[in-house]
């Protein structure tokens, strides 16, 4: 059997596990609504995905009064749990992890969500055991910082080059370079193939089937 060329492999949560793009820009557009701020396109909305909250609000609505911040990280909050119970995995990540838990990696989530939201997640789709540590953005430094992949790696007593982070945006493939670690893209999220492939991404898979057969086969 060939060496495995990686021991941590990290995935994002939103757009790359879970199959929440469009509730996240459904709930930032809201949230602008709500206080009367102009209201960010489908693209400028989806482009934030994976920030911190207060960094995502900032960037989706740049210039505004930074009174407003706050309050759409708040209005942010209750429209997006309203929706979140319904929200689903993508297909076949459920397979794809228990397989590569199975094959001995050691698993990890570096995810913009909060500490309560991403439990929330893993409690309501039965996955809270399957990881071996996971790290949010009110924990630590924002994506595209390094911290959060440096704190994985130290938690886990891992190298950072046998550690590969896997997600739907720019953001966490320049995490992954700011830190030293390998940088797998999905292109079936927030941000288009053409901005992931632009930060050379080991490969960009177009599915969760197409990511599961590489790792199978490259990783």
């Amino acid at each position: 059997m060939a060496k495995k060329k990686f021991d941590l492999i990290v995935f994002d949560w939103d757009g790359t596990l879970m199959d929440s793009t469009a509730a996240i820009v459904k709930c930032i557009q809201a949230a602008a609504k709500d206080l009367g701020l102009p209201i960010p396109d489908n693209k400028a909305a989806a482009y934030v995905i994976g920030l911190g909250l207060q960094e995502a609000m900032q960037a989706a609505l740049p210039g505004v009064d930074p009174k407003y911040y706050p309050r759409m990280v708040e209005r942010y909050r209750y429209h997006y749990l309203a929706k979140d119970h319904g929200l689903t995995l993508f297909d076949g990540v459920r397979e794809m992890l228990n397989e590569l838990s199975q094959q001995g990696y050691f698993l990890a989530v570096a995810t913009g969500k909060s500490r309560v939201g991403l439990n929330r997640a893993l409690d309501t789709v039965k996955l809270l055991s399957l990881f071996d540590a996971t790290r949010c953005a009110d924990e630590t430094f924002s994506k595209p910082h390094p911290a959060m992949l440096q704190e994985l790696t130290r938690e886990l007593g891992q190298d950072i080059q046998r550690t590969v982070m896997i997600g739907d945006t720019t953001h966490d493939l320049q995490m992954a370079l700011n830190a030293g670690a390998s940088g797998i893209a999905v292109r079936y999220g927030a941000h288009s193939e053409q901005e992931l492939l632009a930060l050379n991404p080991l490969y960009a898979a177009g599915s969760v089937a197409d990511l599961h057969v590489w790792l199978n086969a490259n990783a």
